[in-house]
This record gives C-alpha cells, sequence and structure tokens, in this order.
C-alpha cells in the first residue's frame, strides 16, 4: 500500500509537469494560476482504485485573491473531495484580478 501512494504522488508530478516547466508568467493570469495550482496540487494523499483520473476545475479568484471552487467535473468522488479541500480559499499572487472571471483548469493523475 506504501509503495501505490509512493507510484501515485510520483505519477501526479509527471503529470503535472508541464504546469512546471513554464515559469510564472505575470502577464498571462491563466499560465500564473495554471503553475499555482500545480503547486497546491502537489502533495497529494489519493489512494485510487483508478489509475487514470481526470477532472476538470471550474473556479474563480475573489477580491481578497483566493481561488473559490465552483465545481470539479469528474466521476471519482476522493478527487473531487481532495480538489476542493486542496484549493478552496487559497491565497494566490495575481497582479490583476478580474472579480468574477471564470477559469476552467484541466488535471490529470496517472499511477
Amino acid at each position: 500500500m506504501r509503495k501505490f501512494s509512493l507510484i501515485l504522488v510520483a505519477a501526479t508530478l509527471l503529470a503535472s509537469g508541464n504546469l512546471f516547466a513554464n515559469d510564472m508568467d505575470k502577464t498571462n493570469p491563466q499560465k500564473s494560476l495554471a503553475t499555482q495550482i500545480g503547486k497546491l496540487l502537489k502533495e497529494n494523499t489519493l489512494l485510487a482504485e483508478n489509475y487514470d483520473l481526470t477532472a476538470k476545475i471550474l473556479f474563480t479568484v475573489n477580491s481578497e485573491m483566493e481561488i473559490v471552487v465552483i465545481s470539479v467535473d469528474t466521476k471519482d468522488s476522493d478527487l473531487e473531495s481532495f480538489v476542493k479541500s486542496k484549493l478552496n480559499y487559497k491565497k494566490v499572487e495575481l497582479e490583476e484580478v478580474t472579480e468574477g472571471k471564470m477559469y476552467m483548469l484541466p488535471i490529470r493523475v496517472q499511477a
């Protein structure tokens, strides 16, 4: 069971590698948000029977620079709970924020 957890964490890091490959781009808030969300989801405690988990996260950023998760579109309830607990009301760093603007970010966890 311990090995499975390590494999899942390693797979998550590899799957989100493209998020970390780019430096935070202050002029493009979507890239910056994707990078910051990747860092927030880095520590993962998911134990899944499915080896390929995907989700689409619909969220906005409020006036206090906090992520507000609107919905997590996935078939796996554990992944949905994990994403909501890791992201909801976490502060992000952005130069400009358009309050109420909706963002959609796909994520994938592979093992």
